[in-house]
């Protein structure tokens, strides 16, 4: 099966452009959509229904906004972190059931930040906190566990094209790279790196200063997976083409492939 992640910045605007890339990409079972910017009353639920999906969302008026839309079924949604009061719409959990067995899929649109030292940026710290504590009883319940989504963080430095230029901004901080590195920690694994790719391999670019054009971009974009499933990945790649679209979101999707 294969399993999906992408910020779509708007599907209001981007919805046409989804349904290709899943008409063009039959193979993946479940998608998870970030910065829908939409109410759940607006989902598009007809329109991926037609392609054999079913959809659930978290949506919000003009922000945020998360959804999974799966062809398998979808069972114990769980919306936003539990006990952490957030009116922001950033997390939706499933449980697909998945061939080799039940899946729980977390997908995820992390806080931005805007800057260290801002209020935005310490409500991130929280927020990656909160994550990170509840998780740690997901992946107790659910061992067949994946965490994917928009992390707005630059894990590594070969994850952003000016590393030392940018050293310390927002998405390269130490403080972001330690929680990223907690959630490791807690045995999940990055699919994309648990194999060989090619150099200067970014999901976002900026749309400003022919950002995508000279591949000045950063791979903020992550499908994270449990222990239990870390043996079942047998690829995963950042599917570059949906950012030469007319009009296309800035970050573009990134995609795994599990064997069970």
């Amino acid at each position: 099966m294969q399993i999906a992640t992408w910020n779509i910045n708007s599907l209001t605007v981007r919805l046409p452009q989804v349904l290709d890339w899943l008409a063009a990409n039959p193979q993946v079972d479940a998608l998870g959509l970030q910065e829908l910017k939409l109410v759940d009353e607006k989902f598009p639920h007809e329109a991926f229904g037609e392609l054999g999906y079913q959809a659930v969302s978290f949506g919000q008026k003009t922000y945020n906004g998360v959804a999974i839309v799966s062809r398998l079924p979808l069972g114990e949604v769980v919306r936003n972190i539990p006990g952490h009061g957030d009116e922001q719409a950033r997390i939706i959990a499933a449980t697909l059931q998945a061939p080799g067995g039940p899946l729980r899929l977390v997908n995820a649109y992390f806080v931005n930040g805007q800057a260290p030292g801002s209020d935005k940026f310490a409500y991130k710290l929280q927020w990656l906190q909160a994550l990170h504590d509840w998780l740690r009883g997901e992946l107790q319940q659910h061992p067949r566990l994946v965490l994917m989504g928009d992390f707005n963080v630059a894990p590594e430095d070969r994850d952003s094209f000016d590393p030392v230029g940018l050293a310390g901004t927002i998405h390269h901080t130490d403080e972001e790279r330690a929680h990223f590195g907690a959630l490791l920690e807690l045995g999940l694994s990055d699919a994309f790196r648990l194999f060989e790719q090619p150099d200067k391999s970014f999901s976002w670019w900026d749309y400003r200063m022919l950002g995508f054009q000279k591949n000045r971009g950063l791979r903020i974009d992550h499908i994270l997976v449990s222990e239990a499933l870390r043996g079942h990945v047998t690829a995963c790649h950042i599917d570059r083409a949906p950012r030469k679209n007319k009009q296309p979101s800035d970050h573009t999707p990134v995609v795994a492939t599990l064997a069970g």
